[in-house]
């Protein structure tokens, strides 16, 4: 392709790569990433970037492929190759300096509406060739569709969702096009019946540019790089960093095997709505290659929880490199041994048009229990994200755009036991990895009040190993408005191993003020026997919640793995894994000090 450097004309050592220099490199290009990532947290004003962290910058080569990352959002990772790759494909020939473009698109690489990515090519200094590219994605609160937060339960096509935008110049020759991004986030998500645009636009726009600086941030770096080393040697390595990784996945495979004593592995799991998510692996140990194939996996749903396929290479090149117990930088290596084969028409390859808000954050989720089980490397973790969006505005009752807002968090539960280990209390799990915004932050922002955030006792799987405890929320709305959940296992535990007990299932409650206008408060009554009504609302619901009302969230716990042989002769009532309390700080250390004389 013209104007972009081939990775066959980097030239590499015959003796190949010095060990040194590939560290050295592998943590210069993770720090790149990790720098675009504190401009970016500095320089936004969301809750959902600058505290929640949802939001993932990365390094790719001039073919598109993933070279470096810091540890931000594996689900962004492993799919924001496919976004630059398709960029490249429509603007390759045309890319000059000071270019940037925007996309969200599941079509072109996007894993749901919300995570917009922003793209700019590195061009060389002197030969005006690409040599680099870096993006970021990061999580906006609302992008339009019919409900505030743009994550609605109930989607069944994509255009619900919000502004789908396949390609966008965001910034044509350095100079930022306004009215474009008001066209595409405002202007045509408002066009579909029953959808608004953007409900803050103003917020959307300037983590927009933050994202843009970011990226900006990591093009400064590079070439500070390539000014120490000389372009020919940076290439070099980064694709020494991509053939380490490649070797590394590939002795996995063959251990996998050799432990397994068959190169044949299968497992199966299901969503809440009974749909198949099925896998069979076949390890070649000659070579430590795999053939992963999800046939048998369930058709396309009519919600909103199918998974675009790089949603799917996403989920997997994450397993890969958890597995792995060598400190390797997540990159397109990690993919070079596997062939993905995922049948079409299902859920994990759906038509253009299918709603897929969930399949991203719930489906991934589900992807990961499933390879993570195959391998038999660990017992389910809570494999849910337990969305939560609640705001105001849109379009009222005459179809009239209405300003508003929109707030979106996702909610820590359990995570899986293995052989050796407890599972975590009360944590983001596995392609997630993001915070949950501070309760001050939360309270003065929004009109809510947070009456309980802790563990969930009673909801890790019992076992040798110990499941992680789920966390209960407990949220109370201090103005009418729309609340949606979207969740997982309500209805189907997440699983454990060799003998391990299941985590206990997800509930979300609401507890709803009696009130006369709702018909629930007799208005001839003097008093009311009950105070309030306690509502199963399921996994996927949205309420128009009244003044007072609120949401209990209880988030399912992780699988243990293994058999507890005391506990089953009644030698242990506590868990092992939790520690008993000891005094600590300045003040106990310093009666620890005085204790010793």
């Amino acid at each position: 392709m013209p104007g972009i450097i081939d990775s066959s004309s980097s030239k590499t050592s015959s003796n190949g790569p010095d060990p040194i220099l590939l560290t050295l490199f592998a943590n210069r290009f993770m720090s790149v990433a990790e720098a675009m990532g504190r401009s970016l947290q500095q320089t936004s004003i969301s809750t959902n970037i600058k505290e929640r962290l949802d939001f993932s910058c990365a390094l790719f080569a001039p073919d598109g492929d993933l070279v470096a990352n810091a540890p931000f959002i594996p689900i962004h990772l492993g799919s924001m190759s496919f976004a630059v790759k398709y960029q490249m494909r429509l603007h390759g020939k045309t890319l000059k300096e000071g270019d940037v473009l925007m996309t969200n698109s599941p079509y072109a690489g996007g894993s749901h509406l919300p995570d917009i990515t922003i793209i700019t090519p590195v061009f060389d200094s002197n030969t005006k060739e690409i040599i680099f590219f870096t993006a970021s994605r990061g999580h906006h609160a609302d992008i339009g569709g019919i409900l505030p937060g743009s994550m609605p339960p109930t989607s069944v096509n994509i255009f619900e969702e919000g502004a789908e935008i396949e390609s966008f110049k965001i910034v044509d020759g350095g100079v930022f096009d306004r009215e474009g991004l008001v066209d595409y986030m405002v202007e045509k998500p408002s066009q579909y019946p029953g959808s608004s645009g953007c409900r803050n636009i103003r917020d959307v726009e300037s983590d927009l540019k933050a994202q843009i600086a970011a990226n900006h941030k990591g093009i400064q770096l590079i070439h500070a790089i390539v000014e120490d080393y000389g372009l020919p040697t940076v290439q070099e390595y980064m694709y020494h960093i991509r053939a380490n990784a490649e070797m590394s996945v590939r002795n996995l495979l063959r251990d996998v095997a050799k432990r397994a004593g068959t190169g044949v592995l299968s497992a199966v799991d299901y969503l809440d709505d009974g749909s198949p998510i099925s896998l069979r692996v076949e390890i070649n140990e000659t070579d430590g290659s795999a053939v992963l194939d999800f046939e048998g996996t369930g058709y396309e749903v009519r919600g909103n929880l199918n998974a675009p396929i790089s949603v799917v290479h996403s989920a997997v090149i994450y397993c890969m490199r958890a597995m792995l117990d060598v400190d390797i930088p997540l990159n397109a290596g990690c993919l070079v041994p596997l062939e993905i084969k995922i049948p079409q028409k299902s859920l994990l390859s759906p038509s253009r048009t299918a709603a897929v808000c969930g399949g991203n954050v719930l489906t991934s989720q589900r992807i990961v229990d499933v390879v993570l089980k195959a391998f038999h490397a660990a017992a389910a973790s809570q494999g849910c994200t337990n969305n939560l969006t609640f705001g105001t505005g849109g379009k009222d009752k005459d179809g009239k755009a209405v300003a508003g807002w929109g707030y979106y968090e996702t909610i820590a539960g359990g995570s899986g036991a293995g052989p050796g280990w407890h599972g975590t209390d009360g944590v983001h799990t596995h392609i997630t990895n993001t915070r949950i915004g501070d309760v001050e932050i939360l309270e003065r922002r929004y009109p809510v009040m947070l009456h309980q955030f802790g563990l969930r006792h009673g909801s890790a799987g019992l076992g040798k190993w110990h499941g992680g405890e789920g966390v209960i929320r407990d949220i109370e709305f201090l103005e009418s408005m729309q609340v949606s959940i979207l969740s997982e296992r309500r209805t189907r535990q997440p699983y454990g191993m060799e003998g391990g007990g299941p985590g206990a299932l997800g509930r979300n409650t609401w507890v709803k003020r009696l009130r006369t206008e709702d018909g629930d408060l007799d208005p001839h009554a003097r008093y009311s026997t009950i105070p309030s009504r306690e509502i199963n609302i399921g996994g996927k619901a949205t309420v128009y919640m009244g003044k007072g009302d609120r949401l209990v969230i209880e988030t399912p716990g992780g699988g243990a793995w293994g058999v507890d042989e005391d506990a089953v002769h009644g030698k242990k009532d506590i868990a092992p894994h939790v520690k008993v309390w000891e005094p600590r700080g300045s003040v106990a250390e310093r009666a620890a000090a005085q204790a010793g004389f």
